[in-house]
């Protein structure tokens, strides 16, 4: 079993084990920017939209250069809303367009726009850090899982960060859904991709039956 499951993990972490942010062209870092937008792209990834839409719309906002906190926050409500439509980030556009400019004055207020700082405050510990980060705007819990299972590539005290949307793809692929036993089948520097491909077979039951052979 231990053989078929580290097989098994191989499989999925090279059919699809790059991570969001990489996907949304962000080369992590523990970096003010890079920090900056995964924040950005965890909020667009919370709503209830297509997770492909949601990194297009962080794509359209880096190209409209509004990558960092204070960028964000003295760009135009309008401008945001528009990088965000022609992503086709629908519905939630208007709303998120004003919560990305609260978080962003948020961040600059209580962090001087350095989400470091923030890991600071929170002693590097894993329970505060998901604590402070849901204190933006519509971040919330699940934004916040899927800020950490991206940042733990950088932030080591967050591993093994395998949330429970996580676990659902690990149970689609009979995996371990314990997320220790889970990390013991690849090292630290893949989880985050490993996060990031569960993540995907969750929400693709046809990719899931693909990795499984059915």
């Amino acid at each position: 079993m231990a053989d078929r499951n580290k097989t098994m993990v191989r499989r999925l972490l090279d059919r699809a084990g790059e991570t969001y942010a990489a996907e949304a062209g962000i080369r992590l870092a523990d970096k003010p920017a890079p920090l900056y937008r995964l924040l950005v792209l965890s909020t667009l990834l919370s709503t209830r939209i297509n997770a492909n839409i949601a990194v297009d719309a962080a794509k359209e906002l880096a190209r409209a250069k509004l990558t960092t906190p204070r960028a964000m926050a003295d760009a135009d409500w309008q401008d945001r809303v528009d990088a965000l439509g022609r992503a086709h980030y629908k519905r939630y556009d208007e709303q998120t367009a004003t919560a990305l400019g609260q978080s962003a004055e948020t961040l600059l207020d209580r962090y001087s726009g350095d989400l470091r700082k923030l890991r600071k405050a929170a002693g590097q510990d894993r329970t505060e850090i998901t604590r402070q980060l849901r204190q933006f705007s519509r971040v919330g819990p699940v934004g916040a899982d899927i800020f950490c299972r991206e940042a733990q590539a950088v932030w080591p005290e967050l591993r093994p960060y395998l949330d429970r949307k996580a676990l659902a793809g690990a149970k689609r692929l009979a995996l371990p859904e314990d997320p220790e036993k889970l990390a013991r089948l690849t090292d630290g520097e893949h989880l985050a991709p490993l996060a990031a491909s569960l993540v995907r077979v969750a929400l693709s039951r046809e990719l899931a039956d693909e990795l499984a052979g059915r």
